[in-house]
C-alpha cells in the first residue's frame, strides 16, 4: 500500500481547494449548504450544484475525456471526493448516474448506448436510479422476480422487451430519468443466468413511483412498480442473460472505496471528541474506553480506504474485497452514532436545542440515518456470504430450490 502523495496529486488538491474557495454558495470551511423543507427544491439546487461542478471538470474525473472526463485515475476521485466533503458539499445529486450507471456503460454498453446517455449524467441534466432490490429479494439479487418478456414481433409489435415487477429502496426515483434495472428474462434458466440488464426510462407508461417516508422523516427512496412497461431492444446493456455480469460492475463501484463516508466519519470524530470533551464524557471510564475504540475504528477504515485504493491504482479491479470495507464501514457506523447519544447523555431524545448538541439535531439525525447503513449497497449479511464464499472460499450454501 503506497500512502505517500505525487505532486500531481498535491496540485490536484489544491486546484481543487482554490475552485470551492471561489465557488461554494457559502463560506469555505464555515457555512453549511442551505437546508430545504421541500426534497424537490434540493434536488434542483444539487442540480445547479452539479451543474458548476461539472463545467469546471470536478464531476466524473475518472471518466474518459471523450465523454466528458478528465481521463484521470482513481486516487485523483478519491482527491477531489476528500475535498468536496470537507468543504462540507452537498453529495452529488446524480451520484447514481455518475457512480454506478456512467461507470457500468463505459464498460458494457455499445458506442451508441455511451453517446446517448453518458453527456447528459455528468451536469445532471438527467439523473439516474437503480432498479435492483426487490420486496421479495432485498440484497439476494439473484432472487429478483421482476420479468422481462420478449416481443414476438407479431401483430404490428417493434419488438424490444416488456417489464413487470416491483423495486424497492430505489433512491430519488421520483425525480429520476432513467433507471438500470435487473430483470429475470429467462425463468428457466438458473438464478444467476436468467437474467438481463436494462436501462428503464423512468417517465414510460406503466412506471408508477410511490415515496417511502423513511425514519428520519425524508422520503430519499421509493418503491416502484413495472406494469408492462416498454423497454426497446437499443435499451439492453450487454447480451440477453448475462445480466448478473453487468450488474457484478455496478455492485463493484457501489460497494468499493467510499473517501465521503470516510471524510464524513473524520469530521464526525472530530465533533464527537469536541463533543465528549464539553459534556465530560471522558470521566467516565466506560466512555473513555469506548470514545478511543471509535477513534481507532475510524483510523482503520481510513486504512481500508487507502489499501483499495492503492489496488485500484494498479489497474486491479474492487473485486469481492469490496465487501469487506462496505461491511466493517457500515458496522463501525452504527457504533459511532450509538456512542454519540451516549455522550449526548439525558440531551440525546431531544430533536433541538439539546444541551452539548448545536442544537439542530445533528447527532440524532445521523443516528436514525446510519441505521440504514447496514441494508444498502446489500446487506451485510449478503456481504458476510460474499466474503466468505467468494474471499474465503468456504463452500456455497444451498440456493432455496436447489438453483
Amino acid at each position: 500500500m503506497d500512502l505517500a502523495a505525487t505532486a500531481e496529486m498535491d496540485e490536484l488538491r489544491a486546484e481543487m481547494r482554490a475552485w470551492l474557495e471561489a465557488n461554494l454558495p457559502w463560506e469555505y470551511g464555515v457555512g453549511l449548504p442551505p437546508r430545504f423543507d421541500d426534497l424537490a427544491d434540493e434536488v434542483t439546487f444539487g442540480r445547479r450544484w452539479q451543474g458548476q461542478l461539472a463545467e469546471a471538470g470536478w464531476v466524473g474525473v475518472t471518466w474518459p475525456k471523450a465523454y466528458g472526463g478528465r481521463g484521470l485515475g482513481p486516487t485523483a476521485n478519491f482527491v477531489v471526493q476528500e475535498e468536496l466533503a470537507r468543504a462540507r458539499a452537498p453529495e452529488l445529486v446524480g451520484r447514481i448516474g455518475v457512480n454506478l450507471a456512467g461507470p457500468t456503460l463505459l464498460a458494457h454498453g455499445t458506442e451508441d448506448q455511451k453517446q446517448r446517455w453518458l453527456p447528459a449524467i455528468l451536469a445532471a441534466d438527467e439523473l439516474w436510479c437503480q432498479l435492483f432490490s426487490e420486496p421479495e429479494a432485498g440484497s439476494d439479487l439473484a432472487s429478483v422476480r421482476t420479468t422481462a418478456r420478449r416481443k414476438d414481433g407479431g401483430g404490428g409489435e417493434e419488438g424490444g422487451w416488456v417489464l413487470q415487477g416491483t423495486k424497492v429502496w430505489t433512491s430519488y426515483a421520483q425525480f429520476a430519468d432513467w433507471g438500470v434495472c435487473l430483470a429475470r428474462s429467462d425463468p428457466q434458466a438458473g438464478r444467476h443466468r436468467g437474467l438481463s440488464f436494462f436501462v428503464v426510462d423512468m417517465h414510460a407508461p406503466g412506471v408508477e413511483v410511490r415515496p417511502l417516508v423513511q425514519i428520519t422523516g425524508e422520503a430519499e427512496f421509493n418503491e416502484v412498480h413495472l406494469d408492462d412497461v416498454d423497454v426497446p431492444d437499443d435499451q439492453l446493456v450487454g447480451v440477453p442473460g448475462m445480466g448478473w455480469t453487468v450488474a457484478g460492475s455496478t455492485l463493484s463501484h457501489e460497494r468499493g472505496v467510499n473517501p465521503r463516508q470516510l471524510v464524513i466519519h473524520l469530521q464526525h470524530l472530530d465533533e464527537l471528541m469536541r463533543t465528549a470533551a464539553t459534556s465530560g464524557a471522558f470521566d467516565d471510564p466506560r466512555l473513555r474506553r469506548r470514545l478511543a475504540q471509535a477513534y481507532v475504528e475510524v483510523r482503520l477504515f481510513q486504512l481500508h480506504n487507502w489499501r483499495s485504493l492503492s489496488k485500484l491504482e494498479r489497474g486491479m479491479e474492487p473485486g469481492p474485497e469490496a465487501s469487506v470495507l462496505k461491511l466493517y464501514w457500515s458496522e463501525m457506523s452504527k457504533r459511532l452514532h450509538s456512542l454519540a447519544l451516549d455522550v449526548l447523555g439525558p440531551a440525546a431524545p431531544l430533536w433541538r436545542g439539546a444541551a452539548h448538541n448545536p442544537g439542530d439535531g445533528s447527532w440524532q439525525r445521523a443516528w436514525l440515518y446510519y441505521q440504514a447503513s447496514s441494508i444498502f449497497a446489500g446487506t451485510n449479511e449478503i456481504q458476510r456470504n460474499v466474503i466468505g464464499e467468494r474471499v474465503l472460499g468456504l463452500p456455497r450454501e444451498e440456493a432455496v430450490g436447489g438453483n
